[in-house]
């Protein structure tokens, strides 16, 4: 079994967070940003000040490269047993969407986000995700650097 490529793990996770970072940007930042308003505000949650919303896009950005590297490293933990592939990269964006969605449940059932978050960001997740690991699988690979 071999190990795993740090370098093109880096490569292939910086590349996912591009990817999920241009998906959050469209859809929280355009797309969902007045349901998603409704929601909290539904629940009495007041809404963003400019600097809470000047603090948390760099940070949510940062997260998202942060997740990529995840996903792609997920990815190569089970590319020995699932071999190269889009399949395998499937797999693990799926997985890691349960998970995600697991932790996103219970936010939800705590209080902290709203049900109709909840379910927009599992739904979001779910297409986000393997497309994510999909495209940093492609720049992944166990050979040398």
């Amino acid at each position: 079994m071999g190990k795993i490529n740090i370098h093109k793990l880096l490569v292939g996770g910086l590349i996912a967070g591009v990817v999920l970072s241009a998906i959050d940007v469209a859809m929280y930042g355009a797309v969902l940003k007045a349901p998603m308003a409704a929601a909290w505000q539904a629940v009495g949650r007041p809404t963003m000040t400019d600097t809470q919303r000047d603090l948390e896009v760099p940070l949510s950005i940062l997260l998202d490269f942060v997740v990529g590297v995840i996903l792609v490293w997920v990815y190569a933990a089970i590319l020995p047993r699932f071999g190269a592939g889009l399949g395998t990269a499937l797999k693990a964006g799926l997985a890691s969407w349960f998970l995600a969605s697991v932790l996103s449940a219970a936010f939800s059932v705590q209080g902290v986000m709203p049900l109709g978050v909840m379910i927009i960001t599992t739904l979001v997740l779910l297409v986000e995700y393997p497309i994510a690991v999909v495209i940093g699988a492609k720049f992944y690979s166990e050979g040398g650097a």
